[in-house]
Formats: structure tokens, sequence, C-alpha cells
């Protein structure tokens, strides 16, 4: 089992696409430098002075690189760090040092943050050589040892935690959008199933009537070239179908005429009022299904978090180009949190998927307001 571990810790890749450096980080240095320099020149006991403040001053621009470097990063300062400790324990004088060069400890948080396994276990042990060098130089006793390894190593364990919970969070959005993309498969092949269908009837149709009347044939093709258009546009939308070993779902896709049936179906409170309007024959089975499974989520959404909802409005309106959903609410309040939901994930990614796009957020007076707009055509881009 620890082999096993230690595999996949040695395998694990970097954190993609770290932050660089950002204004906190040029605020540390800029805290640090001096603070390092008032240190080196007022402190009476610092052994080798120039050396020591020379190593902090230099070491405090790890920083700058600590997120998209961060082996180099350990490497340089705890390297460097082991090395003063190392000529000090040979020349038998205490170890050299400033109290300043204690900001070391933000280097193994990123290490651990964002580093890939393979620099994880080389920067842990540029740690804990440094730290052995360290203590052999300056013991002062075993609790005191312990407690400066705990204090080495917290970040450690801290950045650990941060990019388990990141990570797990990420898998599980991934997980929504997956899902989302099967149920928009799954859709789109009841879409193109229907249009193949129709383009089988009209070419046996065509074929029969061709004999005995030439336009009927001329018509059928005109009807299975459209057929067969609308036929690839779906098909161009399908990302993967993903089932699972799952059967079939038998029944017929909903679609906006069927939100109705949401209001209904839910006994309150809050009440449910639907307003529909505009052109909204004809469309995309996709976009279609699309705008329920948006309005069936926001209202879902809107009946478990709106503390003090007594009505959720779900407005929908058709025009030539889209079709715009909008759904709101007049509770008070929701519970704060800094994480979009899942369900929030899954209906942005639908509509993305789309072409169009979505809004979630608190409304200007009271209550929650989700805003999408799906355009009635196919993207095939």
């Amino acid at each position: 089992m620890v082999s096993t571990a230690l595999r996949q810790l040695w395998a694990e890749p970097r954190v993609p696409h770290p932050p660089k450096r950002v204004w906190r980080d040029w605020v540390l240095v800029a805290v640090l430098v001096p603070t390092a320099i008032g240190e080196g020149v007022l402190r009476a006991d610092v052994v080798w002075r120039p050396a020591a403040l020379v190593l902090c001053v230099a070491l405090v621009f790890t920083l700058l690189v600590r997120r998209t470097h961060p082996l180099a990063s350990v490497g340089i300062a705890f390297g460097a760090l082991a090395a003063l400790d190392a000529s000090a324990l040979v020349a038998g004088v205490r170890p050299p040092g400033l109290y300043t060069t204690a900001f070391v400890v933000l280097l193994p948080y990123a290490l651990f943050r964002f580093g890939s396994g393979r620099e994880i276990v080389i920067g842990l042990g540029f740690m804990l050589t440094s730290y052995t060098l360290a203590i052999i130089g300056d013991f002062t006793g075993v609790v005191e040892a312990i407690v400066a390894l705990v204090f080495l190593l917290s970040p450690a364990a801290l950045g650990t935690a941060v990019r388990a919970v990141l990570v797990s969070r990420e898998r599980s959005l991934e997980q929504v959008k997956l899902r989302e993309r099967e149920h928009l498969a799954r859709d789109l092949h009841d879409s193109v199933a229907h249009h193949v269908s129709a383009v089988i009837l009209r070419a046996q149709a065509g074929r029969y009537l061709s004999k005995t009347d030439p336009n009927a044939a001329v018509d059928a093709l005109a009807v299975i070239e459209d057929e067969a258009s609308r036929a690839l546009a779906e098909m161009r939308l399908i990302v993967g179908v993903l089932r699972k070993g799952e059967h079939a779902d038998l029944a017929p896709t909903p679609g906006v005429a069927d939100i109705e049936q949401l209001a209904t179906a839910f006994d309150g409170p809050p009440r449910i009022e639907v307003d529909i309007q505009g052109d909204l024959h004809d469309l995309g089975p996709s976009v279609d299904a699309a705008i329920y499974r948006i309005a069936q989520e926001s209202i879902t959404n809107a009946t478990r978090h709106a503390r003090g909802a007594t009505c959720i409005t779900v407005r929908v309106v058709g025009d030539d180009a889209a079709v715009r959903l909008t759904v709101e609410d007049d509770g008070t309040s929701r519970p704060e949190s800094g994480i979009a939901g899942y369900g929030l994930a899954g209906m942005t990614e639908r509509a993305t998927l789309l072409g169009g796009t979505l809004e979630a957020g608190p409304s200007p007076v009271r209550g929650w307001t989700v805003s999408a707009v799906v355009p009635r055509g196919v993207s095939l881009a």
C-alpha cells in the first residue's frame, strides 16, 4: 500500500496554469527586504553578518516565482540555508542567519500546492536536509526540535489540503459537465433519429411515385435535403453518447411547452408563475430541451434555497434570433457561498454548448435571478 501511494505521488502532475506574481507578492518583497536589512544592521549577535544579510535579501525574491517554479524556489532557498548551516558546523560556530529568513516557510506551501509529485519528493528532501543541519548546529532539546519540524511542515500540509479540496471540486464539476453533455446527446439522438426516419420514408415514397409523377420525386428530394441538413446539424452538436449501460429513455423529450407543467406539478409555497411569449414554434429539439432543463433546475434551486420566497416567476420570450429565459424569485436571501453550485455549472455548460449564455446572481432589489439566452439556430462552428 505504501509503495502504491508513493508511485501515485511520484506520478502526480503539476497543477496547470498556476497564478503568477500578484500585488501581494510585491508587498511581501517590499516589507521583507527592509526588514532583513534592518535586522542585519541592528542585531548585535548575527554571525557572519554580511553573508547572512546578503543571503536573506537574495532569497526574498524566490517568493516571486514560488508558484510557477516551486521546486526551484525550494531548492535554492533551503539548499542555500543548508550550505550555510553546514559551513557553520564545520567552522564550529553557531548557525548564522536572520530571523527574517523564516519567510521561507511560504515556499513549502507553494511546492505542495502547485508542484508535481516528483517536485514534492525532491523538494521535501531539500527541506529535511536543511532542517537536520539546523538542528544539529543549534540543538536545544527534543521538544524544540519537534516544534521546529511542525512549523516547517505545517504550510506544506495546508498546501496539500487546499490542493486536495480544489482538485476534488474540479473533478466534481467535470462530472457535472459530462452528465450535462450526456443529457444533451440523448436529446439530440432522438432528434436525429426522427430526421433520418423522415428521410427514409420520403425516399421510399419518392421512388414509388417517380414512375407515375416525376414532380413527386422532386418534392421528395427537397424534403430529404431539408431533413438531412437538420440531421447533420444535430449530429455536429453531439459531444458523445455516455449511456454507461443505461437503457434509452423512450419518453418524449420535454420542451418549452412543458414548463407550465412544472408549475402545476409543484405544491408550493412558493407559487410558480409562468409567462410564455413570442415566437416559440419550430424550435430545434436541442434548444427546446435546453430551455426546459434550465428552467427546471432554476425552479428547483429557488424552492430549495430562496429563503422566505412567496413567488417564482418564469418568463420565456422567443424572437427570430434567440429564446430568452428568466427565472426570478422574491426570497430575502440565500446562503452565501464563494463557490458556484454544481447545478449552476451544469446549466451554464448546456447553454454554452448551444452557443448561448447564462448568468445568475442576486436581483437588484431582492431575490435571485437566472437569465439564459440560447440562439434559435444551431451553430455549426
